[in-house]
């Protein structure tokens, strides 16, 4: 018997959050599913309730876009990157401002903690990759080899690996903890502005300013499938838990659900009056977050 096809599920947005004065250019949840955090090029960064859609804080410290944002594993520290070239801790809960990082010399373009939250790392327009320990804010390791701007990085399931894409095209794999030299992965044809991992650490995704969307064996770096039907610049994905849907979007103001393994394009989702800049699943994979640049978030449900 041939595998039965995967069921197209059928998505919904629920909810619209207006609050930022700028395109939302990154957006997580909490792992427990009960706070959604932004930023954007405001200057803010905003907690939200995510089941009501209550804006709980605005954290203003920030002097430039805000670029990225990330929150811990174990749902205590929220972490933004910024224009301003600083990063900020802050805690969750109550938006107080715990740490300051500096070190990058020009704009941080991306955040990731890895799995136990032991270690978090940011990338930077100075063509550096920094690695920091959240307990203590201090840098630990700082990573050369991206000859432009390095835009996107992405932990590894089990924290070994560290993906990183950049506006020179290229992909890299950081092994962290072995002797191994980092494998460069070609084959876009422009920037490289989104990776992720599969949550079993088999697939690694790419989105990029080719409009295409290329799916890697993360333990060869060889590549499976091109992905095609975005008509402009793919500015993120994002695996759910399970693995089994990888959601895009792009400056076609779409977002795309696709089956990874195959390439089978399983859902559109439209309602967005500008670029999609970021998307994120809950951990339970029944909500959808993403930002845009017409300012808003939308909440898309399963």
């Amino acid at each position: 018997m041939s595998e039965p096809q995967p069921r197209a599920p059928s998505w919904v947005c629920v909810k619209t959050l207006t609050s930022h004065q700028s395109w939302v250019r990154s957006v997580a949840i909490s792992p427990d599913k009960q706070t959604l955090v932004s930023g954007g090029g405001d200057k803010t960064v905003k907690i939200w309730n995510l089941q009501t859609g209550t804006l709980l804080h605005t954290l203003t410290e920030h002097t430039g876009w805000v670029r990225s944002v990330a929150i811990s594993p174990n749902g205590q520290i929220l972490a933004s990157a910024s224009n301003d070239k600083t990063i900020k801790f802050w805690h969750v809960k109550t938006g107080k401002l715990l740490h300051t990082l500096t070190g990058h010399s020009d704009w941080v373009r991306s955040l990731a903690f890895n799995p136990d939250g032991s270690m978090m790392a940011s990338s930077s327009h100075d063509k550096t990759i920094k690695l920091w320990r959240p307990s203590t804010a201090h840098l630990l390791h700082n990573l050369t080899g991206h000859s432009h701007w390095v835009v996107t990085v992405a932990f590894s399931p089990d924290g070994n690996i560290l993906a990183s894409g950049s506006k020179d095209r290229t992909i890299r794999l950081w092994h962290l903890y072995g002797k191994e030299p980092s494998q460069v992965l070609s084959g876009h044809t422009d920037e490289v502005l989104s990776v992720a991992i599969s949550p079993l650490g088999q697939l690694l995704a790419s989105g990029s300013a080719d409009g295409t969307i290329k799916i890697w064996e993360l333990g060869t770096g060889k590549l499976l499938n091109t992905l095609t039907g975005h008509a402009s610049a793919v500015n993120c994905v994002a695996f759910n838990p399970n693995g089994k849907l990888l959601a895009s979007g792009s400056q076609d103001k779409t977002i795309k659900l696709w089956h990874p393994s195959t390439g089978k394009l399983m859902s559109n989702l439209d309602g967005h009056l500008g670029w999609v800049w970021s998307v994120a699943f809950s951990p339970d994979g029944h909500v959808l977050a993403s930002g845009s640049w017409d300012e808003t978030i939308k909440i898309w449900r399963v």
